[in-house]
């Protein structure tokens, strides 16, 4: 991948405390650990900071991500593939998860999409739903090819829980995808806090959907709940057979709203709502990317898989 010139402005289930350390950037290495000590991670735990600086100076690189000499091991070997939001990009969205994997020894990938001429490389996600997931799946060709695997397990964030749902249900991505984890995934449209209901009531969404596609932002129509798009997506049911769907939510979602709209139906479908299970946790919609909870129910989920699991509740993320 071509160097991008920076701005000038200058982001078996694991030990639950050492996944928390991790989520949270809290796992600050001695210069020199002791005799006998276990070796320190490979990649820095990452964080808010650099999860802002990453937005500006690295949007195409993510520590812990694209390794094409990485093999997967007997403990893990499915490869990991990432998928970004709306207005982000890998570097920014997976500054946290995506060095966790690596250091717990996953095979993990990751990729931007849907950028647009005002995007200035770093603005992802606003190009068409269905073009994205058509650049999705030759980017799991190439996973699949690369590793020797015959299956990726998907985590995504956002439009990242949505635009793989397309890849698997229209562009046969069902029998490359083992396991669909989703952070607050736009999957059935979102309100914007009652935004598309007003710009209906008062005759003014189609000139706002008619200027957003004009600049190249077709995806923030399409995750308007009632969407064309919407109906075509989940026509026939919200998932079809072969992979295992994980959602992951937080009931202080202001960006898919109601926060309902995230959750699938599905006979292999586990919607979780982190407040059941922390009702202290305030995270919001942006900050699902840092949460304690949230990551170790993504490590869960990729394996042991236990539906009875239940995190630590402590490291929370962005409340926004």
């Amino acid at each position: 991948m071509p160097r991008r010139r920076p701005f000038s402005a200058r982001a078996g289930r694991p030990v639950a405390s050492a996944v928390l350390a991790l989520a949270t950037g809290a796992a600050l290495l001695a210069t020199a650990a002791p005799a006998g000590a276990a070796a320190p991670p490979k990649y820095p735990a990452g964080n808010v900071g650099k999860a802002l600086e990453n937005f500006f100076n690295s949007p195409g690189r993510v520590a812990g991500a694209n390794d094409w000499n990485c093999r997967p091991s007997r403990e893990h070997p499915t490869p990991v593939v990432l998928v970004h939001a709306t207005f982000v990009n890998q570097g920014a969205n997976w500054a946290v998860l995506s060095p966790m994997l690596a250091n717990a020894g996953y095979c993990v990938y990751a990729f931007n999409y849907g950028m647009a001429p005002i995007s200035a490389d770093r603005i992802g996600g606003l190009g068409d739903i269905g073009v994205s997931a058509s650049v999705m799946s030759a980017f799991v060709d190439k996973v699949l090819a690369r590793t020797g695997a015959r299956r990726v397990d998907v985590v995504g964030h956002s439009q990242g829980g949505l635009m793989p749902g397309y890849y698997i249900k229209r562009l046969g991505g069902a029998a490359k995808v083992r396991r669909f984890v989703a952070l607050s995934p736009s999957n059935h449209g979102t309100t914007m806090l009652g935004l598309v209901n007003l710009g209906k009531q008062l005759n003014l969404l189609g000139f706002a959907n008619d200027t957003l596609k004009a600049v190249g932002a077709p995806a923030l129509v399409q995750q308007e709940e009632g969407s064309a798009f919407q109906k075509t997506m989940f026509a026939g049911g919200d998932t079809v057979p072969g992979p295992s769907y994980t959602v992951i939510q937080t009931k202080n979602d202001l960006v898919v709203t109601p926060y309902t709209n995230a959750f699938l139906k599905g006979p292999d479908v586990t919607n979780i709502l982190i407040q059941k299970q922390c009702p202290q946790d305030y995270v919001g919609h942006v900050g699902m990317f840092n949460d304690g909870p949230v990551l170790q129910n993504v490590l869960n989920a990729l394996g042991p898989a236990e539906r009875r699991f239940r995190p630590v509740c402590t490291g929370y993320g962005l409340p926004v």
